[in-house]
């Protein structure tokens, strides 16, 4: 059984995946900010991979990809952080990243190098499912890996079973057509959640985009998984100067442990 398969097999509500960049807010902190998450009850971490042209990322996230890049960090560089990664942590990790600098590294060459330092899964969001399908799927099955699609409101539903059809691990619930970090209107995605719940979906469901406190993760949890927080968390990273107080104080603030 797969990391995350035995996440969701132990946990099957409110379950907090939560995004950091890698090499923000220094080059350094990837592994330490990993250590902090894990320690202080995240359940799954995101790591993004920084990238010019970052489409689905709001301003925050931008912001800590483009001081990342400035410190160094590149998909090379994080792959060899990552080397030491499971001789201390045992929590599920997914990479976020687009696919143009993955293909520049190589497809396949990039997941068997994820699968050797213990990385879950993968979420590339402009990866097409017909892609998918007919090529980059048999990739990440012989590697291991599971791979994430997202789906919005917008997302019709055959549509949305057609992905959750692709998806291993978890299926990203888009609270709103909109970059990560936008305010999260719950009167409008409460429907939305609903519907995907009735779905009935072979996937657990992970709600991202606007998740950033208590009171919007609990809401955000009542009809899924769990949820995604990502532009909240990189914000009080902004001006830390001890990423691991950081990261307990923000957890604590999230699950009031």
């Amino acid at each position: 059984m797969t990391r995350l398969k035995k996440l969701f097999y132990a946990k099957s509500s409110k379950v907090l995946n939560v995004y950091c960049t890698a090499g923000y807010p220094t080059l350094d902190s990837t592994l330490p900010i990993i250590a902090a998450l894990e320690k202080n009850g995240a359940d799954l971490v995101e790591i993004g991979m920084p990238y010019s042209d970052p489409l689905a990322d709001g301003p925050v996230i931008q912001e800590s990809g483009a001081k990342a890049i400035e410190n160094g960090m590149s998909i090379e560089v994080l792959l060899e952080q990552l080397k030491s990664l499971r001789a201390t942590s045992n929590i599920p990790v997914v990479l976020m990243g687009y696919m143009n600098p993955v293909l520049q590294f190589g497809f396949e060459k990039f997941c068997a190098a994820a699968a050797a330092v213990g990385v879950d899964g993968l979420i590339l969001p402009d990866m097409p499912a017909y892609e998918f399908e007919t090529k980059y799927g048999a990739i990440l099955k012989k590697h291991h890996l599971d791979f994430i699609f997202l789906v919005t409101p917008e997302t019709p539903t055959e549509r949305i079973q057609y992905l959750d059809s692709l998806s291993s691990g978890f299926l990203y619930a888009v609270s709103a057509s909109a970059t990560t970090g936008a305010a999260l209107n719950f009167d409008a995605v409460d429907a939305y959640l609903q519907k995907l719940k009735q779905l009935q979906l072979n996937n657990p469901i992970l709600v991202g985009f606007g998740v950033k406190d208590a009171a919007s993760f609990e809401l955000a949890s009542r009809h899924t998984a769990g949820a995604i927080i990502g532009s909240a968390y990189i914000r009080a990273l902004e001006n830390s100067t001890d990423v691991t107080a950081t990261t307990a104080q923000f957890l604590s603030s999230i699950t009031g442990k």
